[in-house]
This record gives C-alpha cells, structure tokens and sequence, in this order.
C-alpha cells in the first residue's frame, strides 16, 4: 500500500523560523511577527486572530516580496530530493501548515503532490483576511484525511513530519511519525526524533517502513 508523507512547515521544512516571519523580514518587521508567533505558540491568540494580525502587517507585502523571502529562507536540505525519491516509489507527499498559501503553494514547485496552508487573499492585498479561513492543529488532521480520500490510502498509511503543538494532533492519529528539529510538544509523541538541517536524514527514517 502507498504511504502519504504530511510535512509541516513551519520549525519543520523551515529551520528555526516561520513563514510569515521570513515574509516579515522583507518589510522589516520581523520582531513584530517574532512576538506573534510567540503569542500563538503560547495559546495567547488563536491562528484567526494570528492571521488578522499578521494581514495588517503585510500592508504593503507585494509578490516580489514573498519571493525574496522563500528564496532567502533557511529550508532544511534535499527537500525536493526526499519528495522525488516519495515520488519515485510510487507515494505521495504533501505539506499542511498554518502559514499563509499564497507561500505554502511555492512548494508544488518543489514536487509536492498538494499543498494546503491558511486561506489568504492574493499578494498584493485588495482584499480582506477571512479569520475563518485560518488553518488550526485540528484542520491538520481534517485536511490528512481528504488528503487519503484523495489519494486512496488511510491514515494507517501515514507518516507526519512535524516540529510542535501544531502537529500534536495529527502525531496522534497517524501510525508513524517523525518529530524534527521538535519542542517539548511533542515529547513522547513521535515515532522517531531527528534533529538537523538534512531532510533526507529524517526520511531515512522511515524510508524503509511499510
């Protein structure tokens, strides 16, 4: 049977950082959303205050902005050759992240069989944030299991990649999973551990499971 591979993005694909915090570094505002993520990391806020703060941020965000920031951003190395070699055996793999999609979406680029990420109008805003349309931890779970609909697999065939609270839900549904790079979130929860810049390190993990 396939297995789908459902990466985080956030601390997990990106080392030690955020989306909207690279995002936020093009406009010189990174401190700003630094303390954001740290208000909704401590359960301050909730992921649709997050997103209308961080919409008020981006006032004058345009595209080139956004790919200034994937381009300079710290990913882990050999993402898109994990995601050849999931491709190549016949699996899928996708990324489900609370970040906004207009960046998660960058990463179909990289070979990613779908990506889903907080719903938010296009770069640049003309548009208001729909709060409703900020993904949450449980969203995490909902959004894996259209995913397998999708794919034709179960959840038994999963295995998570994830770094936080965010991902506790979703580590606690699916058989395997592999925290990286984790806080102490996910203690206790993960099949495996690794902790590094080399995705293919934490794939190999895995790799040889079924």
């Amino acid at each position: 049977m396939a297995r789908l591979h459902l990466f985080d993005l956030d601390g997990t694909l990106l080392h030690g950082t955020t989306a909207p915090v690279e995002i936020s570094r093009q406009l010189g505002l990174e401190a700003e959303t630094v303390a954001l993520d740290r208000a909704i990391g401590a359960g301050l806020i909730g992921p649709p205050e997050y997103a209308a703060q961080v919409y008020d941020l981006w006032v004058g965000l345009t595209e080139a902005h956004v790919a200034a920031a994937f381009e300079a951003a710290p990913w882990l190395t050999r993402i898109r050759e994990v995601w050849a070699e999931i491709r190549s055996a016949g699996e899928y793999c996708a990324v489900v992240s609370l970040s906004p999609s207009f960046f998660v979406e960058r990463l179909l680029e990289w070979g990613a069989h779908a990506t889903h990420g907080s719903r938010f109008p296009a770069v640049p805003f003309t548009e208001p944030v729909d709060p409703a349309g900020a993904l949450s931890a449980a969203a995490k779970v909902t959004i894996a299991d259209r995913l397998c609909a999708e794919f034709g697999v179960a959840r038994a065939d999963c295995v998570a990649y994830g770094d936080s609270s965010s991902d506790k839900e979703l580590f606690a549904v699916v058989p395997v999973s592999v925290a990286v790079n984790a806080d102490g979130h996910l203690a206790g929860l993960a099949t495996h551990s690794y902790t590094g810049c080399d995705l293919w390190d934490a794939y190999e993990l895995v790799a040889g499971l079924s």
